[in-house]
């Protein structure tokens, strides 16, 4: 019934766009038109975790409201999952009459806040004929980029276009508060697991110091942003783009906290756990250790696999380069004969003792990596996770074999 709703809508719209003897949002004047920043709260899916947003165009005089919005996917897609792997996933924009489309985020206790925007007459035509346009069936669709280009983005973008350039000139000239992987784990961390996952994968992309304009990905930070913005007024003078908003609807679900999670602790007291766990088995439990060390290696070198391929096979940029190859890699998958070896009290050849050091050696570079000024990614949890269990397989191996069994 909804997507029978929107299309109703979309119809609607284009017909009256055609027919100025109806008045609508698609051919009523400027002077006649509202236009408002509408801002949804985190839902409880881990999709819906980063809010959503839309541009609500509002005919005074008729009283008819339509939602302009830059979020839907369709899960039906040929080849939508292996799209989605591949970081090329296919957006569309759409628009739906205001009540029935805010009344899903309504039930679902998702907050709705609506700022209205003080634009002109010309800029609010203007907008309103862009976001038509760009509502056609040839336009419509983009390919979406969780930071660079999605549905908050998208919305940014029709805002500064109607304002001449007016809101990228200002939001770039202040810093922004957090970064891609600061609002990721905060956002993420009603999920601890799928957390600590996006967070293994984020290479140096997502640690670089960000302009309020690129924060403004997440709808929270445009709906703050842009009561920040000043336009002229039309009198010599100037005023704010947006007021705080009005709530039309407040939130019945758990809050994001308002700062990134310390992962450091958590990971740190698990690799020394791992660690502890990995010796004592080496000395009391060959059939453990060998166990215990296999289910790590692979793991690792799961993970390396994984790194590799979103690196150089994928355009999911801000996982590429990613630091956390230097311990989780493929060379991991060479050990693994070696633990089980070492339950019978065998000695690692020479060619493990090269690739034991090669692992030493790649653990000492992403030491460095993070120690050196100017550090180019924040994988600070992740060495202390993976620093003490890579030194208690390699001491297990050199010097703890001559005790296992």
């Amino acid at each position: 019934m909804r997507l029978i709703a929107r299309l109703c809508c979309v119809l609607t719209l284009f017909l009256g766009w055609a027919s100025i003897a109806h008045a609508s949002v698609s051919n009523a004047p400027g002077a006649n038109l509202e236009v408002s920043l509408i801002t949804y709260g985190p839902g409880e899916t881990y999709w819906e975790r980063f809010g959503h947003d839309a541009i609500q165009v509002r005919d005074t005089v008729s009283g008819e409201s339509v939602d302009f919005n830059y979020g839907v996917f369709d899960f039906d897609e040929r080849g939508f999952l292996l799209n989605f792997a591949r970081g090329r996933m296919h957006y569309l924009m759409d628009a739906g009459y205001s009540e029935s489309d805010q009344r899903y985020y309504r039930e679902s206790g998702r907050s709705i806040t609506r700022q209205v925007l003080n634009l002109t007459p010309d800029q609010t035509a203007a907008l309103r004929d862009f976001l038509l346009w760009n509502l056609k069936p040839e336009n419509a669709r983009y390919d979406y980029d969780y930071y660079a280009d999605n549905c908050t983005t998208r919305v940014r973008d029709a805002l500064d276009k109607a304002l001449g350039g007016v809101l990228k000139a200002q939001m770039q000239a202040r810093a922004g508060g957090m970064t891609y992987r600061q609002q990721t784990a905060r956002l993420m961390s009603a999920q601890p697991w799928l957390m600590l996952v996006l967070d293994l994968g984020l290479g140096p992309y997502a640690d670089r110091p960000l302009t309020a304009w690129e924060e403004s990905f997440l709808p929270m930070v445009l709906q703050r942003e842009v009561a920040h913005v000043m336009v002229a007024d039309g009198h010599g003078g100037q005023r704010a783009l947006a007021g705080e908003g009005e709530i039309l609807s407040p939130n019945r679900l758990d809050v994001p906290p308002e700062q990134a999670p310390d992962l450091r602790p958590t990971l740190a007291l698990a690799g020394l756990i791992l660690a502890l766990l990995i010796l004592g088995c080496a000395r009391f439990w060959p059939l453990g250790y060998a166990l215990l060390g296999t289910v790590y290696l692979v793991a690792a070198g799961v993970v390396g696999l994984l790194l590799i391929i979103l690196w150089t096979l994928t355009t999911h940029h801000s996982a590429w380069a990613n630091a956390n190859l230097l311990m989780f890699s493929p060379l991991a998958f060479v050990l693994i004969p070696s633990v089980w070896r070492a339950r019978r009290g065998v000695a690692a050849s020479r060619r493990i003792d090269a690739v034991i050091a090669m692992q030493l050696i790649a653990l000492l570079v992403a030491l460095g990596l993070h120690l050196l000024p100017g550090v180019v990614q924040e994988n600070q949890p992740w060495l202390l996770f993976g620093l003490p269990v890579w030194l208690a397989l390699a001491w297990s191996l050199r010097r703890g074999l001559r005790r296992v069994g």
